[in-house]
This record gives structure tokens, C-alpha cells and sequence, in this order.
């Protein structure tokens, strides 16, 4: 019996379409399950391997929880409109909409060559108007509320690709689309007041966790614990870009001028030791002083504070704006800076006169971006002073009076020294008197801040959902009436960005006015305003790809309506999403973005929950021979070569078993290989499926793998799975001529169960070649008899830092680490010994021990 992979995964592809067998009744189901894996963007002309790694991870899970008896929601699209792919039709000079066309037929082709489940009747791609109708429809009940608006703001600007970036397309201080430093330019956009989400977005960080599943998914106790669901990683990434700061809010006047200066500090009680401030280059206050040399009253005075050095102010500020936001906070790089010789600010506390200087460490952008300097007590101020000959004033004493600042700052807390009547107090006791003292003079108050900012949502680029606002001189700014939706995008034969490349062209304080291409369509930015009817002049600018994708799960199950974002009911059904797949790089991105569009949702009435996803689980990077892969390396692989060489089946099995998904794994072409041989090998099995021994009796191996295959998948550790089920192949191997022809059937229709989320061809060739009609996807998950998968009894030793603290007595040897660490942290023992300490890493011995290192 010869294996033959195309024509078998050929004939049930087709039989799957036919069939629906992969499009539940979103209505009828009883038990809704939706699986999703990140939908991909079409920057090239097809997906490569690395994507398909994503994807067959996420198909094989929905396929376990089907026959878990779940009824699973697998739907797919393409994020079309956007950077991406407009970047890619300039680079082989083709029109965006004729690649679009081409590239959409090819992704879907291969994810269906790849065997995954996708319901294909319910695709979306986010440039077809149907679905940007929407994501308009957004933009304008945001702008009712008061959380889309337009402001001069200093942004990050792409030279290359000709439009700006939100803060998280920056890496590094680089593009994240096509890797072109970044630059910064003032100009007016469009922005997502997401800060106003900050605390909520924070807060709830909370509650993901595998203690907040909910109650619509019930796999098992092990699944619920096992952790695989929002990690802490991912958690963490979020808080760190969110960036709370709680701390004090005051104010400085600048002597001789009516202007004053805020500050932020978390450490009010070194107030006493300022011998400097700082300002960005960027504060208005700077541009403020080099314009006008004017009294506090707005009249020319010999007293007026003037900046002295102006030109050698201005050139620092040009300088400064050249740099990059990594560069600028390298704490790595020497710090540099100019004093505004003749400007003095006063220190609310002791009325003490001192410099001010501008700093290109210290951002415009962020917080008041004015600081408070003290060198005693902060490295960075100190490093500073250092260089420039600045005053160091100690002014905080550890408590047994000991501190030394001649080699370096000593920022921890202490008791105060030089504070006047402060003396003698703590840190936390002088705080508390200070803001009272700021309080009573109405010049300050506690703060609270964040490092998130606002997102920027305008584009100055043609491929993306035209934003839905028209210009009138009389009327002002108005949403397009939602009865017009779509905006629709302009056909348009040069789609080419334009606009200033070099900020150099734009002086210090000038608005740069950057154009969308469709600024030259005149029939598009033509129009009639829709409350006086005159004439009036349509937004240029789209938005960002980024709001295309933070709510395309909401619209997969309500494809079908069109007269609203998506059904109340079926939403309430069906979401939050069960389980998403996708990358780590996104934890500060799209994970974020889609987390604020969801509270958006509940907060106009249209959900009653407000977090998108129950688990989020990050897969790691595809390398190839030890080198990520890249175009200029020559190591790409192309999937579709692979497939039609041998089979899907053979490449997904493949791509699972290559290591851990949350780390990524190392494609190498010699793999393929031995799993040819391994598949061959299962294929084999069934040459003789008629042969009757004299029966093993013990089955208890058989009933061993079927455990813990289901809680390696439960787990998505699917190569270690797949491991089992060599084991398992081999046994069967070693026993085949022994078995009865009942035991036979029974332990080779549990290893095509076992095999089919790996090989969902393969498996429901097998299971039809052993005399099934049904297609094997309708089937239970196998199950085990727990009085044949008794294990070893052990006794897990619990250890922090190495030490044995406590132990667990009469616990089976194979029990796995997450399971471990969740029973050894809630032991009351072990509970005193990590209260108030982090853990920064668990060891996990198998069948031996568990070391919390805090």
C-alpha cells in the first residue's frame, strides 16, 4: 500500500469543503470554542514558512478541542490595507489593488493547501468596504465621544515610507515596516485618547490570568492551571509601555518672565538638593523664550529674562531633533546639554535661584518634559553635573546616617538633611508634609503618570480607510453622517506617498504640513458640508492598519449582517475569544490597541465584557540552520515547495515537532527526512488490519499515551506529543504480531485520533481505511482508564533560592512543571517564604524537585 500525500490530502480537501464540515451553525452551537491565530498581513507575494509554523500550531489546538467535543469557530482573513502592502506594490512597481487581488487568491490557496480548518465561507479582508465601513464607523463614534480628536503634536516620521508611525512602529528608532531611521516632526494628526483607558488597561492586567478563564470554556482543571494563557511576559511588556508613575505634580516660575514651568517627580523629598533644571528641547517654553523677550505682561523690559546664548541653543535644538527617541534615552550615551544662560528658575521650597538647561535626554513628549535635577540623588542628574561643574547637594542620609555621593548618587530613601524644617524626617514623612506645603499654595499636587500616549491614528499614505471627516469654514470640523459610510477609497493610478522628507526643512515651532496622495484627488476632497450644505473639504489623511486590526474578531461571526458592526447575541456567544495565537512582538501593539477598542465597546452598550481574548499565547521565531531567515541571506522558505514534495501532513507534523512553540524552532531540510520515515512508518500499520493474534491483554501503555498526549496538548506542547506517538508506533511495532484482532482495531483507531490534529489527512485516510464513513474530526478525543495510567508515586521537594523550604508528599512522577509550580505556591509554607518577592525564575526538576529563585 503505497503512501501517496497529494492525491490523499487532494481528495479530502475537497470532500471537507463539500461537506462544511468546518462551518458551524454560529447560532445552534451548544458548546462555542473560537480558535483564532493571528490573521497575517500580505507583504509579499505569499506566506513563508515561519507563518505557517503559527498556523499549524493554532489548527492542530482547534482541532483537539473539537473532539474535546467543543463546537470550534476557526475563521481567517488577510490585514490588507496598511503600510505593508502598499510598501511592498512600490517595491516590484505594480498598483496596490491589482497585488491585493493576486496575493489574497495565493494566502488562501496555501492555508488551504496547508490542511487548516478554516470556516473559508467567512473570510474578511480589511480593504474590502464592507469591512473599512466599519472600522470608519469606529473612528466616528470615537470622535462623539470626545476620544478622537486633532492636535499639533511632534511625531514620529518615516522618510522612507513617507508618513508617521505610532509609537510602537518604532523600534529602536527604526521603522518597524522597512527599517528607516526615524525622524520627529510637529504637525497636525489624529489621535485615540487611549490615555483615558490607562488605569483600566492597567487594572485589568489583573484579572488575565488563568484563574480568570471564565466559565464558558471547561476543559479540564489541569488546563485551567496550567498557565498557558496571557503570561507573565506578556503582562509585563504591557505594564512596562503603559508605565505608571505615581509621584507629585508642581510648579516653578522662571524669574523675570510670567511663564512657570511643571515638573513630575516621584522623589519630592530631594527637592532641597535641585542645583538645576532641565527642559526638552521640544517644550513650548524654550520656543517661547527664543521668539519673545517680553514681560511678564507681554511689553518689552530691560528686566525681561532673555536667553543670552540663543544661536548656540537653537543649534543644540536642531541637533537634538536629528536623534532618535532610542538614542536620546540611551542611558548608555553621554549625556549632553546647554544652558539657557539668563533664564533662572525658582525653587518653590527655599526660593532658591537656579539654572536652567535643555537636554536631549529629557523628551518633549513624555510627561511635563521639564525635570527637577538632583545630582545627590539621581545618577543621571549626577553624571550630568559632573560633566557641566553643576553643585551636588546631599540632602538624603541612609538611617544609620551613613551615605557617601562622591563617587556616585545615593537614590534610595532615607532621612532628611539640608531641607530646612524637614530635617530629621523621613523620606515618606517629608513627601507627605511637602505636597501639603504645595497643596496650600495651590502650585501642586499628587500625580499620577503614565509613559502611554496617545495614538496617533492619521496616515499620510493612500492604502487605508479614509478617515470620515469633512472640513466646512463655517461649520467646522463634522463626522461624515453614518447613512454615507463607506468613504470610499479613490481608485487612483499614482499612489505614491508625498511630502517633506527632511525635517530640516521645517524651523523650530513650524507646522509641517504632510499630505495623503489623496489630497490630489479633487473629485474625493471635494464636498458638501452635511449640516449647512455648503461647499466643504474631506480629511485626506487614512488611518492607521493598526485600527483595522484591533477589532477584526468581533466581525468574523456577523459577516452576514450588514446593517451593524456586529449582532449583540452571537457576539455575546461566541466572544471573548476562547484562544489567540499570535507573536510576542505584538504584546505592545495590537494586544494593547485591541484591548482599548473592546472597553470602547462595552462603554457605548454594544458588549458586556471588556477584554477580548481568555488566553493569548505567544509562539516563538522560525530560524533556519541555526540564522533567522531573511530574503538577503537567501534562506527563505517557501512552504508551497515543501507541500507539494511531501505533503502537507508530513510539513506540519514536521513544524510541530521541531521544539517548544513559545521558543520557535530551527527549520532544517535533513528533518523532513526523518519524518518521512516516521509517517511511512504509522502508514504501514495498516497493511493488515485483519491479522488476529493471540492478544497482549495489558493495554495500560495504550491508555498511558492517550494521557499524556492529552495533557501535553492541553498544554500546546506539541512536540513532545508527537514524541509520544513515535513511542507509541514503536510499541504497537513491537507487539503487532501478538495482538487479537479486537485489540488491533481498538489501538490503531486510537493512534489515528491521536495523529489527527497533526495529520488531518492522513488520519482521515485512516480512519476510512479501517471502515469508518464519518470523518474522524466528528469523533471523542480518546479516553483513558485512570486505573491503567496509575504513575509512580514521588515526593516533590519545594525549594526558594536552592534551600528546601517545604515538600509534597504522594504526587505522581510525571506531573508537569506549570501544575507543579501552581501547587507548590499555594502551599502556606512556601507562601511565607515568596511574600513580597518576585520570582525571577523556577527551575523544575522532573520527578525530583521544584527551585523558585527570588
Amino acid at each position: 500500500m503505497h503512501y501517496n500525500p497529494q492525491k490523499i490530502e487532494s481528495k479530502w480537501q475537497q470532500r471537507w469543503e463539500k461537506q462544511g464540515l468546518y462551518s458551524p451553525d454560529l447560532d445552534k452551537a451548544e458548546k462555542p470554542f473560537y480558535n483564532l491565530m493571528m490573521f497575517p498581513y500580505p507583504s509579499a507575494e505569499g506566506l513563508h514558512i515561519g507563518n505557517m509554523y503559527a498556523f499549524v500550531h493554532s489548527d492542530a489546538y482547534g482541532r483537539y478541542i473539537r473532539m474535546k467535543g467543543f463546537d470550534v469557530f476557526e475563521p481567517i482573513g488577510l490585514d490588507g490595507f496598511g503600510i505593508h502592502s502598499e510598501n511592498y506594490a512600490l517595491k516590484i512597481g505594480e498598483h496596490i489593488s491589482d497585488v491585493s487581488k493576486r496575493t489574497e487568491k495565493h494566502f488562501y490557496q496555501q492555508l488551504k493547501m496547508i490542511g487548516n480548518q478554516y470556516d473559508f465561507k467567512r473570510t474578511l479582508e480589511t480593504y474590502q468596504p464592507q469591512y473599512y465601513k466599519w472600522t470608519q464607523w469606529i473612528f466616528i463614534q470615537m470622535f462623539k465621544k470626545g476620544l478622537a480628536y486633532q492636535r499639533e503634536s511632534y511625531v514620529n516620521w518615516c522618510s522612507q515610507c513617507k508618513t508617521v508611525l505610532a509609537d510602537e512602529q518604532v523600534i529602536g528608532g527604526y521603522c518597524e515596516r522597512c527599517g528607516a531611521q526615524v525622524e520627529k516632526k510637529l504637525t497636525k494628526q489624529w489621535f485615540f485618547k487611549i490615555t483615558d483607558y490607562a488605569e483600566r488597561l492597567l487594572k485589568n492586567l489583573e484579572s488575565l490570568s488563568t484563574r480568570a478563564l471564565g466559565s464558558k470554556v471547561k476543559i479540564s482543571k489541569e488546563m485551567a492551571q496550567s498557565g498557558i494563557d496571557w503570561s507573565e511576559k506578556t503582562k509585563i511588556a504591557q505594564r512596562e509601555w503603559i508605565g505608571k508613575s505615581e509621584g507629585v505634580e508642581f510648579e516653578m516660575e522662571i524669574l523675570d518672565t510670567d511663564q512657570k514651568i511643571k515638573v513630575f517627580t516621584t522623589r519630592l523629598d530631594t527637592i532641597f538638593g535641585m542645583t538645576y533644571a532641565i527642559l526638552s528641547p521640544e517644550h513650548p517654553i524654550v520656543t517661547l523664550l527664543l521668539k519673545t523677550q517680553n514681560s511678564r505682561q507681554g511689553r518689552s523690559s530691560p528686566k525681561a529674562a532673555r536667553i543670552q546664548n540663543r544661536e548656540e541653543v537653537e543649534e543644540y535644538i536642531k541637533e537634538a531633533k536629528k536623534e532618535t527617541e532610542s538614542v536620546r534615552t540611551d542611558i548608555t550615551k553621554e549625556k549632553t546639554g546647554v544652558e539657557l544662560k539668563g533664564i533662572r528658575v525658582i525653587n518653590p521650597f527655599n526660593k532658591q535661584k537656579t539654572p536652567l538647561f535643555i537636554a536631549d535626554f529629557i523628551l518633549g513628549y513624555y510627561g511635563t518634559g521639564a525635570v527637577m535635577a538632583v545630582p545627590a540623588h539621581d545618577q543621571r542628574d549626577y553624571e550630568f553635573a559632573k560633566k557641566y561643574g553643576l553643585p551636588i547637594k546631599e540632602v538624603i542620609k541612609n538611617k544609620n546616617g551613613k551615605s557617601s555621593v562622591e563617587k556616585k548618587a545615593f537614590e534610595n530613601y532615607g532621612v532628611l538633611i539640608n531641607s530646612g524644617e524637614y530635617n530629621g524626617l523621613t523620606s515618606y514623612q517629608a513627601i507627605e508634609k511637602m505636597i501639603t506645603f504645595l497643596k496650600e499654595k495651590k502650585i501642586g499636587d499628587k500625580k499620577i503618570n503614565y509613559k502611554l500616549r496617545d495614538w496617533c491614528i492619521s496616515r499620510q499614505r493612500y492604502w487605508g480607510p479614509p478617515i470620515p471627516i469633512i472640513y466646512c469654514e463655517k461649520c467646522g470640523t463634522l463626522p461624515v453622517p453614518e447613512k454615507n459610510l463607506p468613504v470610499l477609497l479613490p481608485e487612483i493610478e499614482d499612489f505614491r506617498p508625498t511630502g517633506t522628507d527632511s525635517p530640516s526643512q521645517v524651523s523650530q515651532g513650524e507646522i509641517w504640513e504632510g499630505k495623503s496622495p489623496l489630497a490630489s484627488v479633487k473629485e474625493f476632497v471635494n464636498t458638501i458640508c452635511p449640516k449647512c450644505g455648503a461647499p466643504a473639504k474631506r480629511e485626506t489623511d487614512v488611518s492607521d492598519t493598526f485600527l483595522d486590526s484591533a477589532w477584526y474578531f468581533f466581525r468574523y461571526p456577523s459577516l452576514d449582517y450588514q446593517d451593524r458592526i456586529f449582532d449583540k447575541q452571537r457576539t455575546q456567544k461566541w466572544l471573548p475569544v476562547d484562544m489567540y495565537i499570535g507573536g510576542q512582538e505584538h504584546a505592545c501593539l495590537h494586544l494593547l490597541y485591541s484591548r482599548f477598542i473592546t472597553m470602547f465597546f462595552k462603554d457605548l452598550g454594544l458588549i458586556d465584557f471588556e477584554e477580548p481574548y481568555k488566553r493569548f499565547f505567544a509562539h516563538g521565531l522560525l530560524i533556519k540552520e541555526g540564522a533567522k531567515m531573511s530574503k538577503s541571506k537567501g534562506n527563505i522558505v517557501n512552504p508551497d515547495e515543501y507541500i507539494k514534495k511531501y505533503g502537507a501532513d508530513l510539513t506540519r507534523m514536521y513544524l510541530m515537532f521541531l521544539g517548544k512553540i513559545s521558543r520557535g524552532g530551527d527549520w532544517q531540510d535533513s528533518g523532513m527526512a526523518g519524518m518521512t520515515k516516521f509517517v511511512r512508518k504509522a502508514w504501514n500499520l495498516f497493511s493488515d488490519l485483519k491479522k488476529d493474534g493471540k492478544g497482549i491483554l495489558d493495554l495500560s501503555f495504550m491508555h498511558k499515551t492517550i494521557k499524556r498526549v492529552d495533557n501535553d496538548l492541553e498544554r500546546l506542547s506539541f512536540n513532545t506529543a508527537i514524541a509520544k506517538i513515535m513511542e507509541y508506533v514503536n510499541w504497537y511495532k513491537e507487539n503487532q504480531d501478538n495482538f487479537s484482532k479486537k485489540e488491533r482495531k481498538l489501538v490503531l483507531e486510537n493512534l489515528v485520533l491521536l495523529l489527527s490534529p497533526f495529520t488531518p489527512h492522513l488520519s482521515e485516510e485512516l480512519w476510512e481505511k479501517i471502515g469508518h464513513r464519518e470523518s474522524v474530526f466528528k469523533e471523542k478525543w480518546p479516553e483513558y482508564d485512570s486505573e491503567l495510567v496509575k504513575e509512580e508515586i514521588i515526593t516533590l521537594i519545594i525549594q526558594v533560592n536552592g534551600k528546601i523550604r517545604d515538600k509534597i508528599d504522594n504526587i505522581e512522577a510525571d506531573i508537569f512543571k506549570e501544575k507543579a509550580k501552581e501547587l507548590a505556591i499555594s502551599r502556606q509554607k512556601i507562601k511565607k517564604w515568596l511574600k513580597g518577592k518576585e520570582i525571577k525564575k523556577t527551575i523544575f526538576v522532573p520527578g525530583k524537585l521544584i527551585n523558585f529563585v527570588v
